[in-house]
Formats: structure tokens, sequence, C-alpha cells
């Protein structure tokens, strides 16, 4: 038991590293713009770096896991997550920042989805407990990143010490991993006991679909991520104000993460909860739209961020029968739908640049929601009567 307890909390340190290198940039974006004379869409890379690598090494962290075994490469994954964060306190023009934002985002790309495979290898039956930790990490993760930073900012005089004190948190998480984990690691991955092998399935019109709803909804999130906050303060708003807005988007989520599985289980339809947590983005978007209240709009946003991300987690388990055509499934969406999502910051960033306001940004995001439902609602559609996993009993998806 105690051995299990000391690997949780190993996860949940682990966890709490995903967010933060990404997060704290929007706070201080402006001042980073400023000093260094970066363009919107050049700034926006800054997120939209981390996102893309996310989508271009998975299935190489995937790769290495079955050769080297999950537990070591998440160690490397945070010793990688620490140096891309400590190199910006030495960030002293714009091609280094940008080169922390990639050295971090391989490590990120790394741990994200070999997290869920840690959790499936050593937690078999908790894992929707040790799902809820590693999303509730995570979440605080991202919150303290945008909470925090502005502060530390005004506290350090400095923005590269605000974005570089964030290594703290991957090289404590180092020892902790090394000290509780590793000496519990195996080798590589065996192979499934029939021999089958699952193949990306780049010629399901299904897989398809769940890719194209996880690409919208990471397109959103990592929208919001990057610009809410020059959003808010473009609708005449103080940065500290502003800096709030995004503290509100991310925090409201951890309620949502933990909430959402007690959900399911009374009402297990996939389809109804996308279309709600749809609709609450959209709701906060059209108050962004018509500039009311910008905190409330955040909170809306991220009522439905909040169940948005684990509900496209759960779309390719719903679509499979196999653990290992799953994992296909799940790596195929990720993959493809957080590049995908790294062109959202980008777009935004292009369209202010040829604009030189975010209405049409705004705009852009509304209409990307509406798309999304509208995928997520034909993906829903059940192929066969009563098939479910995870957390609920027998519905429709």
């Amino acid at each position: 038991m105690r051995k299990y307890v000391l690997m949780a909390a190993a996860l949940f340190v682990a966890s709490l590293n995903l967010r933060p290198a990404i997060n704290s940039i929007a706070p201080l974006l402006e001042s980073i713009r400023n000093e260094l004379g970066m363009s919107a869409s050049t700034a926006s890379l800054l997120t939209s770096i981390p996102v893309l690598c996310m989508g271009l090494f998975s299935p190489a962290a995937a790769a290495l896991s079955r050769k080297w075994g999950i537990e070591r490469v998440l160690g490397w994954s945070l010793i990688m997550i620490g140096l891309g964060t400590i190199l910006r306190f030495a960030a002293q023009n714009t091609i280094i920042l940008l080169f922390t934002a990639f050295i971090a985002g391989i490590g990120i790309a790394a741990a994200g989805p070999l997290l869920s495979g840690f959790i499936k290898r050593h937690f078999p039956n908790r894992v929707p407990t040790m799902i809820a930790v590693y999303t509730v990490a995570l979440t605080l993760g991202a919150a303290l990143g945008s909470g925090l930073t502005a502060p530390l900012q005004s506290g350090f005089h400095s923005w590269r010490s605000a974005l570089g004190i964030w290594a703290v948190i991957a090289f404590a998480a180092v020892p902790i991993w090394w000290i509780f984990v590793m000496r519990h690691a195996k080798g590589g991955e065996s192979q499934p006991a029939d021999g089958t092998t699952f193949k990306l399935p780049w010629a399901n019109g299904k897989s398809w679909m769940l890719t194209l709803s996880f690409g919208c909804m990471a397109m959103l999130f990592y929208s919001f991520t990057a610009w809410l906050p020059q959003i808010v303060q473009g609708m005449g708003y103080s940065k500290a104000y502003a800096a709030t807005a995004l503290t509100v988007f991310v925090v409201v989520q951890i309620p949502v993460s933990l909430v959402l599985p007690m959900l399911l289980k009374k009402v297990p339809s996939r389809r109804l909860w996308l279309i709600v947590e749809g609709s609450l983005e959209l709701i906060g978007l059209l108050l962004l739209a018509f500039s009311a209240a910008p905190w409330i709009a955040a909170l809306f946003i991220g009522l439905g961020a909040g169940g948005l991300f684990p509900l496209n987690l759960l779309l390719p388990l719903d679509a499979t029968e196999h653990p290992h055509e799953a994992a296909a499934w799940s790596a195929m969406t990720q993959s493809v739908g957080y590049i995908i999502g790294a062109s959202g910051p980008l777009i935004l960033g292009w369209i202010h640049d040829a604009t030189n306001s975010f209405a049409y940004a705004v705009l852009s995001l509304v209409i990307i929601n509406v798309v999304m439902m509208a995928v997520q609602f034909g993906a829903t559609a059940s192929k066969r009567a009563g098939k479910s996993v995870s957390l609920k009993p027998q519905g429709d998806h």
C-alpha cells in the first residue's frame, strides 16, 4: 500500500510540470513582446511550439518507452522540461526564448501520453482515481503558471526570472520520481500476448472525426491559454484584471474534472455532455464578442474546457474493443489533434497583426466552437447499441 501512495505522489508531482512552461507565457506576453520587439504571430509561437511538439513527438515517446520503459523515459522528460524552463533565465533574444519552448515542449510531449500508460501499468484497479489525480495536478499546474507568474514578475522585476523559476517544480520532481518510482521500474513494454498489433487508423472515417474533434478542442484551449489576457486588455481592462480572467479560466477546470466522472455515471451519454460543455464555451465566447464581463466569460469558457478535454480522451476508448486498438486510436487523435491545436494561437496572432484588433479573432473562435460541436454530434452517433467504457453504465455516446 505504501508503494502505491508514494507512486501516486510521484504521479501528482510529475503531472504538475505539464503546463507551467506553457501557461506562464500568456500573463507576460505583452512585456515580452515590448522588450524583444516580437510581432503577435511570432509571440504566439511560444505557446504553439510546445503544443506542436506534443503532436510530433508523442509517437516517438511511445516507441522509446517500449525500448527503455515508461518510467525511465518519464524521468528524462522531467529533466527536459526543467532544462527548457531554466534556460529562460538567459533568454536575451527571441531565438533563445523560442528554443526554450522547443526543449520544454519535447519533455511535455513525452510525459503527457506516457503518464496515462504509467497509470494503466501501475494502477490497473485504480484507473479512475489516478486519472483524477493526473487531471487535477495538470490543471493545478496550469493554474499556478497562469496565476502566479505576473506576481513573480513584480517580485523579481524580471519576466525572465518569472518564467525560469518554474524549473524548480521539474527539478524537484526528478529526485521524487527516482526515489518513489524508478526502484519499481521495469524494462521495455511487452507485446500483446496473442501477437496482435494495431496500426494507427488512418483510413477510418470515424477516427478522423474524433481527431477533428480533439483538434478543434485543442485549438480553442490553447488559443485561450495564449491570448485571453491580451483579448481582455484589448477591451480596456488592466493587466491584473486580465491575468485574473486567465486564472479563473484555468482554476474552474479543476472542480469540473472531479465532478464529470460522477455526472457520467448518472447520465452516460457522451453526446449530451459534449454539447453541454461546448455550449458553455460558446456562451463565454459570445460574452467576449459583446465585451461583457470578461471574468464571467472566462468562467463559462473554463467550465466548457474542463469537461471537453477528458471527454475527448474517452471517445477513442468508446469506439474500440481492444486495449491496444484503443491506444492506436488515441495516439492518432492526440498526435494529429495537437498539431491542429497548435495552429490556434498562430491564427489568432495573424488575425491580430492583420487587423490590429482581437474582434475578428474572437469571431474565428466562435466559428471553430460551432464546427467542433457539429463534428462531435456526428462523431458520437452510436454504431453499436449499449457499447460503453469507463465510469458509466450502458448508454448512448
